[in-house]
């Protein structure tokens, strides 16, 4: 995928030059209540993670940047998990960058790119993740049901190509 510029972002797919802010993105409160440590502790263990992301073709993460600044955010990612039927599309922020709507803005600037090549797409939160099912909610997710993973609950949402402009509102 080619880098993507909204007015205020830029989203690119993930490189070994982002160490640093995925360091410090895997070890803010938020990514490790929801989405889980990663035992990323150092340099070398987020440049290792990236490597691995990077080379494994089933995974795609995209780096969302403020344009005025050029400092990374957040990440949008998809990733084919081998119990759900279809990619999960996940978004992660740097808490200062929540409820500023650039989590709206860089998922609305990527999914149309995604649903091109995917039929549907599904998304999975905690029950508790307000924020995630806010934003899922509003860029057109729509909640199916309960499933249970590695016995813990999480929300399953989806989104169809079939209503592809509902998220371009």
């Amino acid at each position: 995928m080619n880098i993507i510029t909204t007015t205020n972002l830029t989203i690119q797919p993930l490189n070994l030059s982002y160490t640093p802010f995925i360091l410090e993105l895997t070890n803010t409160e938020g990514w490790l209540r929801f989405i889980g440590n990663r035992n990323i502790n150092t340099i070398d263990d987020a440049h290792n993670y990236i490597t691995k992301i990077i080379n494994t073709p089933s995974i795609a993460y995209y780096v969302v940047t403020l344009n005025s600044s050029k400092e990374p955010i957040g990440l949008l990612t998809v990733i084919k998990r081998a119990y759900l039927p279809n990619p999960d599309f996940g978004v992660a922020f740097l808490p200062q960058y929540n409820t500023k709507g650039y989590a709206y803005e860089a998922s609305k600037a990527l999914l149309p790119k995604l649903i091109a090549s995917h039929v549907t797409l599904v998304a999975i939160t905690l029950a508790d993740n307000l924020k995630s099912i806010a934003l899922l909610q509003k860029i057109n997710f729509r909640f199916e049901k309960t499933i249970e993973i590695e016995n813990e609950q999480l929300q399953l949402y989806t989104l169809n190509s079939v209503h592809p402009v509902l998220f371009l509102k």
